[in-house]
């Protein structure tokens, strides 16, 4: 797999907004330094492919996190529903109908299976008697769908240097839950396995996925310029 990532498109911004008009802000704000936007579902239901048509239409490329989940046969119509729209990634659930189907459907943009959603932590483990560790089941799933045919996987930037170091630079790993700073730990939110933009790509990923802070920062570009000078001094 060609991984000869520029600078600008390690950063996906997360545009997690109920609007196009807001989408459409935070793109305008960013678009010097960013080059990869991601919409998800509440932005999809909201407005369909407008959004889609207008960031690739500016030249910049997308990632369309809808996480399919449903039996194989409707997964593979909504994957072929994606194709041809100019997606660069599309996120499906890693389990092994889910993901020969979404194979099964693909054109030329590269599959995603999720692992283990990163506001998901130990303890969520261990209250639902899961037996072993994330990082464990994180590595069983990467492997799985790479097996399969999935081109890469998100997870989070706790376990990209073990995915990167057992499944080889195939595997195209996008990491989540990426925060600034160095008080990372004391997050209040809803992600609980974060990691820096200069740790998770020196552990491995290859992009990093940033919503909020970035699009809720009172200087946007100041936060990108500070996790793409970390990634740089990653020496990626």
């Amino acid at each position: 797999m060609d991984k000869d990532i520029a600078l600008k498109d390690r950063i996906i911004v997360a545009l997690d907004v109920d609007q196009r008009a807001k989408a459409q802000n935070i793109v305008k704000t960013c678009e010097s330094h960013i080059g990869f936007f991601k919409i998800g579902l509440q932005l999809f239901m909201a407005d369909y492919f407008n959004t889609v048509d207008w960031i690739l239409d500016r030249g910049h490329k997308v990632m369309l996190d809808l996480k399919f989940f449903d039996i194989p046969e409707t997964v593979k119509l909504a994957v072929e529903q994606v194709n041809n729209r100019g997606v660069s990634l599309t996120t499906i659930h890693g389990n092994d109908p889910i993901i020969r189907a979404a194979i099964e459907a693909r054109g030329d943009m590269k599959l995603l299976a999720v692992t283990v959603l990163t506001s998901f932590g130990e303890d969520d483990m261990r209250s639902m008697g899961m037996t072993g560790s994330i990082a464990d089941l994180v590595l069983l799933r990467a492997r799985r769908a790479l097996e399969l045919g999935c081109d890469g996987v998100v997870s989070s930037g706790l376990e990209a240097e073990r995915l990167s170091s057992e499944l080889g630079k195939n595997l195209l790993i996008v990491t989540p839950g990426i925060r600034p700073g160095a008080n990372i730990s004391d997050s209040t939110d809803d992600q609980k396995r974060v990691v820096t933009a200069g740790l998770a790509i020196s552990s491995g990923a290859d992009h990093v996925v940033v919503g909020r802070p970035i699009t809720k920062a009172a200087d946007p570009i100041k936060v990108i310029e500070e996790m793409q000078r970390h990634i740089v001094d990653s020496g990626v």
